[in-house]
C-alpha cells in the first residue's frame, strides 16, 4: 500500500506565474500552499496527488516527493538507495526512467549517480529502467541530500486529451488558464477571443463555466505506481455533475482552418453547445448581446508568424475595434513585445511579468473595463 501520511507535493508553474497557481491550488481546496521557484508545494497525501492532476488548470505537472536521505559519496548513495522502500511506491512490472540533477554536492556526477540508483532499484524491486519508459523517477542531489521525486503526471498537464487541432503558435492550455485568472476570469462571465486560433482561451474558459475538469479525459502517471486504487479514482474522476451556464464563448479569425479546427476541438472537449466559432476579420467585431465580459487575445508577436512593422497596423486596428465596440469589457492581451501591446492604444494596467512560452518571453497586458 501507498504510504499513509503526508508528504510534500509540488505543483509546477511558468516562471513568474507561481503566486497565481498557488491562489489556484487554495481555491481548490489545497494547502497550505506556499510559493516557490517555479511553483507551488503543499502537504496532502496520494487522493490530493490524483485530485491535482485532475482539477487544476494551470499546473504543468504533479510531482510527488517520496522520501529523501544524505549522501556524501556514491558507495553511500548505492547503500541507501538499496535500503529504500521502493516496493512502497513503485511497480516490478513498470518500467521507468531516472533522471538525475547534481547541485553543491561531493557527488557531482549524474551519470554515476544514475547508475547507482538504477541498480539498487533493479536488484530490490526488479523494475526495468529505461531511457523509453513513460514513468519517470527524479533524484535531485542538493548539498548532498538526494531527494526522489515521481512525476505523477506523466505528459504535461497542458495535454488535456482533445486538442488535436492546433494552430501556427498555440498557447499551452495551462498557460491560458493562468493568464484568464489573472485578469479576473471565475467562470461567471462571458469570454472573446477575436484571433482565437485553436481555441485555447475560448475553450478552457467554457470549461471552467460548466464546471469540467481539465484531466477528464486522459491518462495519468500515478495509475501505473504501487497501491493505486482504481475504485477511489474513478469515484473521483467522474463526479460532481457538470454545471449548467447561460453564458455563451465566442472565438473568431480570419483562417477558415483554424477556426473549423477550433471548432472541432470545442466539440472533443464537450464544450461545443457553449461556444462559437466564426470566420471573421477583426474589422468585423462587433459587441455581443448579454452582460459584459472578457475580450482574451494571443495576436502575432513578429518573431515568428508575421514581420514586426505590419504587425503595428494589425495591433492598431485590434485596439480600436476594441475601444469601439466592446465598452464595459475587460482585455487580456499576450504578447512577446511591449512596442506592440503600445500599438493598440489600450489603458493597459501595469504589466505582468514576462512567462516563457515557445521559445519567446511574452507578457500578460490587462485593462480595467473599456
Amino acid at each position: 500500500m501507498m504510504r499513509s501520511e503526508p508528504f510534500e507535493i509540488f505543483l509546477a508553474a511558468p516562471p513568474g506565474l507561481e503566486s497565481v497557481l498557488a491562489e489556484e491550488a487554495r481555491e481548490q481546496g489545497f494547502g497550505p500552499a506556499t510559493v516557490l521557484p517555479g511553483g507551488v508545494s503543499f502537504m496532502g497525501r496520494w487522493p490530493e496527488v490524483w485530485r491535482a492532476n485532475l482539477v487544476l488548470r494551470g499546473a504543468g505537472r504533479v510531482l510527488a516527493r517520496i522520501g529523501a536521505f544524505r549522501a556524501f559519496h556514491l558507495a553511500q548513495l548505492d547503500k541507501r538507495a538499496h535500503k529504500f522502500d521502493w516496493a512502497a511506491h513503485l511497480r516490478p512490472d513498470v518500467p521507468l526512467r531516472i533522471d538525475v540533477t547534481c547541485r553543491k554536492s561531493k557527488i557531482y556526477h549524474a551519470g554515476a549517480a544514475t547508475e547507482r540508483i538504477a541498480r539498487a532499484i533493479t536488484e530490490t524491486l526488479g523494475a526495468p529502467v529505461t531511457d523509453e519508459a513513460k514513468l519517470r523517477l527524479m533524484a535531485r542531489i542538493e548539498d548532498d541530500l538526494v531527494t526522489f521525486s515521481l512525476d505523477t503526471s506523466g505528459e504535461p498537464l497542458h495535454r488535456r486529451g482533445y486538442k488535436e487541432a492546433v494552430g501556427k503558435a498555440p498557447l499551452r492550455e495551462t498557460l491560458a488558464a493562468l493568464f484568464l485568472r489573472q485578469c479576473g476570469y471565475d467562470g461567471q462571465m462571458p469570454v472573446l477571443d477575436p484571433m482565437c486560433g485553436s481555441g485555447s482561451f475560448v475553450i478552457e474558459a467554457a470549461e471552467r463555466a460548466a464546471g469540467l475538469h481539465p484531466g477528464r479525459a486522459r491518462r495519468f502517471a500515478f495509475e501505473d505506481l504501487a497501491g493505486f486504487d482504481e475504485r477511489a479514482w474513478q469515484t473521483l474522476r467522474h463526479g460532481p455533475p457538470r454545471c449548467a451556464t447561460p453564458l455563451r464563448f465566442l472565438g473568431f479569425d480570419r483562417d477558415a482552418g483554424a477556426v473549423r479546427g477550433a471548432a472541432a476541438n470545442a466539440a472533443r472537449a464537450g464544450v461545443d453547445a457553449l461556444t462559437q466559432f466564426t470566420v471573421a476579420p477583426i474589422s468585423a467585431l462587433g459587441r455581443p448581446d448579454g452582460p459584459s465580459g472578457l475580450v482574451m487575445v494571443n495576436p502575432p508577436y513578429g518573431t515568428r508568424i508575421g514581420e514586426r512593422k505590419l504587425l503595428f497596423g494589425l495591433y492598431g486596428a485590434l485596439g480600436e475595434v476594441l475601444k469601439r465596440e466592446m465598452r464595459g469589457w475587460r482585455v487580456g492581451l499576450v504578447t512577446s513585445d511591449s512596442g506592440l501591446a503600445n500599438a493598440t492604444g489600450l489603458p493597459f494596467l501595469p504589466a505582468g511579468s514576462p512567462v516563457a512560452h515557445g521559445g519567446l518571453k511574452v507578457t500578460l497586458w490587462r485593462t480595467d473595463p473599456l
